[in-house]
């Protein structure tokens, strides 16, 4: 049975992530109802650039860890932000300031400021001969972040949730699913069990990084969200995304709704049925009601 600690066993850190990550905004730059702030975190040596957004005023405020997508738009990382990208309505940094939620997001191997780290296929093919997927560095990093963002003064470390679009919802709910101080989770266009989509092929949509060795011998996606249960976790999915298909889709949003079974409220599921790999307004809509909902009250 899949647990946390078995979780990061595959991922290439027993044990659990123990990097740290240190650095300080600085005063930022005010910007209507927040202030933006760009920077660099030292996380295991590595100089990693990161975007904090915070609300105006004392605090404490909720806050979320934003999770960057991928795309194959190496370019963007953290700053999408506070710039979005396509598949996004708009940026979720302004929006989320605000409601008066902090945020902050970093830059993963190889995006924004760190594609001279890249590229993506050699890092993770070295990272597996290695027997630490690349995907276990990208979460370990954003464990890292949590943790920076817990101990800020102007955080409430018990309001803080992930949030993210495909790579990043991948991340987001990962993430929540390995730390269980993080309070809910919401991804957009990602959840689908692995195993279907090899099936039919459609796993290769998805970028190298994803490939966690000895994962389908013990369980799928939906039992790495399910792990998150009873906090509240919201799932947006479109009906035509070719990354979710409904064979890999619904037998994950199953093993999801059963682990919610006694929490029911805690689970909040929005399919757009004729919409593809993209965000919709009505996902954005009910995305930051859900947020409010449950970490502002």
């Amino acid at each position: 049975m899949l647990s946390a600690a078995r979780l990061w066993q595959l991922l290439g850190q027993p044990g659990g992530a123990a990097q740290m990550a240190l650095g300080e905004p600085g005063a930022g730059v005010a910007l209507g109802a927040h202030r933006l702030h760009r920077f660099k975190l030292d996380i295991g040596g590595a100089q990693v650039p990161a975007i904090y957004l915070s609300p105006q005023g004392p605090g404490p405020y909720p806050a979320i860890l934003y999770c960057h997508a991928h795309g194959n738009r190496y370019e963007i990382g953290a700053e999408e932000l506070v710039l979005g990208r396509p598949a996004l309505q708009a940026a979720y940094g302004p929006a989320l300031a605000d409601l008066g939620f902090a945020s902050l997001a970093i830059d993963l191997v190889p995006f924004g400021g760190r594609q001279g780290e890249g590229p993506e296929a050699a890092l993770a093919k070295a990272a597996l001969w290695q027997g630490r997927p690349l995907m276990g560095r990208m979460l370990a990093e954003l464990h890292a972040a949590f943790h920076w963002l817990a101990a800020r003064a102007e955080v409430d470390a018990t309001r803080i949730a992930t949030l993210g679009l495909s790579m990043g919802g991948t991340h987001a709910y990962w993430l929540a699913a390995l730390e269980p101080r993080i309070a809910a989770s919401v991804h957009l266009c990602v959840l689908a069990d692995i195993a279907p989509l090899i099936a039919s092929g459609a796993h290769d949509l998805h970028g190298s990084y994803m490939t966690v060795p000895g994962l389908l011998a013990e369980g799928d996606m939906g039992d790495v969200a399910a792990l998150i249960a009873p906090r509240p976790q919201f799932v947006g999915l479109g009906g035509t995304d070719p990354l979710t298909p409904m064979a890999a889709r619904d037998p994950a949003v199953a093993r999801l709704r059963s682990a919610y079974a006694r929490a029911q409220d805690g689970l909040q599921l929005h399919l757009s049925p004729d919409t593809g790999h993209v965000e919709t307004p009505a996902m954005r809509r009910d995305t930051l009601a859900f947020l409010t909902r449950h970490l502002i009250g």
